[in-house]
């Protein structure tokens, strides 16, 4: 819980900050916005990772002083895990045996902690970051309100996805109050892709389809894609968000090669779509509208099963569990 988190930053002096492979912008802003709070206190901190930081987020305050590792290579008195369900999504050996912090705002999280601070009322982990800087009597300086605005920007979809609150508006009015230029942020975020992901973007729609009804779509990606387009990390950060920019889609599923037969799934909805009931079913988790997991086997016969669920979660709701139904998937 916070105070835990306060007293332990108040008592102790070095620290690391980290979060999950492939980072997002909540996971880096959040990160970086955390890093530069504690050295505004004082302390020593700094920010680790599996995986090097995407191109959109480069811009921030602090993102090349971040340092890719395999293992925890330097003593702490405490690890910062950002928002991650698990302590192995950092992708990093060794911090079992670590003295670590859990925050995150998803509600699947597992309290794998040492102190665990969930919050998922918050629309990102940068939300309860700046609301830790509050709880602290820290200042919100610019560096911290850029790092911490990017988080809120991404994890939103700007400010349009349903965990937008007033909270979350109030945050980032202040943030800007404390220097955050908006359209530098989502310049950043938005405008300054390599022509790889446009041909990658290309390659993955034309494997688009759709239920009968029209309200469930998916598409794929393969490792084949990835070579012909010369992806880089990042490159597809909200691939799975487009299908549901067509007025009858409610729910969406972006399923990634990530080698042969393992595969990560993206799934996303609108409204009242559950999509992290269906990811709890295949050992992920998430928010109501926004959810993922990793499976193996066949792909043509675990899309099948995770298509049949999300069409269930549409269909039916929550509250209905059909044990067997036939599909037809066009």
């Amino acid at each position: 819980m916070l105070s835990q988190v306060v007293e332990l930053i108040e008592k102790k002096n070095n620290f690391a900050i980290t979060t999950h492979v492939r980072p997002d912008g909540d996971g880096v802003g959040s990160s970086l916005g955390l890093c530069w709070l504690l050295r505004s206190l004082g302390k020593t901190a700094e920010v680790i990772v599996s995986d090097g930081v995407p191109v959109s987020y480069q811009s921030l305050p602090g993102a090349d002083q971040i340092r890719k590792v395999t293992e925890v290579d330097n003593t702490y008195d405490a690890i910062f895990v950002i928002e991650c369900s698990d302590i192995d999504r950092p992708g990093i050996a060794g911090l079992r045996d670590q003295f670590t912090v859990n925050i995150d705002h998803h509600a699947t999280s597992d309290h794998f902690g040492t102190v665990n601070w969930i919050d998922a009322t918050a629309s990102a982990v940068g939300e309860m970051i700046y609301n830790l800087c509050k709880a602290i009597g820290g200042r919100v300086t610019k560096e911290i309100a850029e790092c911490v605005y990017m988080a809120l920007v991404t994890d939103t979809g700007s400010f349009h996805f349903p965990n937008t609150t007033d909270r979350t508006l109030k945050v980032a009015s202040e943030l800007v109050k404390a220097g955050v230029k908006p359209a530098q942020i989502s310049e950043a975020v938005y405008n300054s892709y390599p022509w790889s992901r446009i041909e990658l973007m290309r390659q993955v729609l034309n494997t688009v389809k759709r239920d009968p009804s029209g309200k469930v779509a998916w598409m794929r990606q393969t490792l084949e894609m990835r070579v012909n387009a010369g992806m880089v990390d990042g490159d597809n950060n909200g691939f799975v968000n487009i299908p549901l920019a067509a007025k009858e889609v409610v729910a969406a599923i972006y399923m990634r090669e990530t080698a042969p037969n393992y595969f990560r799934v993206s799934l996303r909805s609108k409204g009242e779509i559950n999509v992290a009931k269906v990811a709890e079913k295949f050992g992920g988790g998430g928010h109501k509208n926004a959810a993922g997991l990793r499976v193996e086997g066949d792909w043509d016969e675990k899309e099948k099963e995770i298509v049949a669920e999300v069409i269930k979660a549409v269909k039916y709701g929550d509250f209905i569990d059909i044990e067997e139904m036939e599909l037809s998937l066009v």
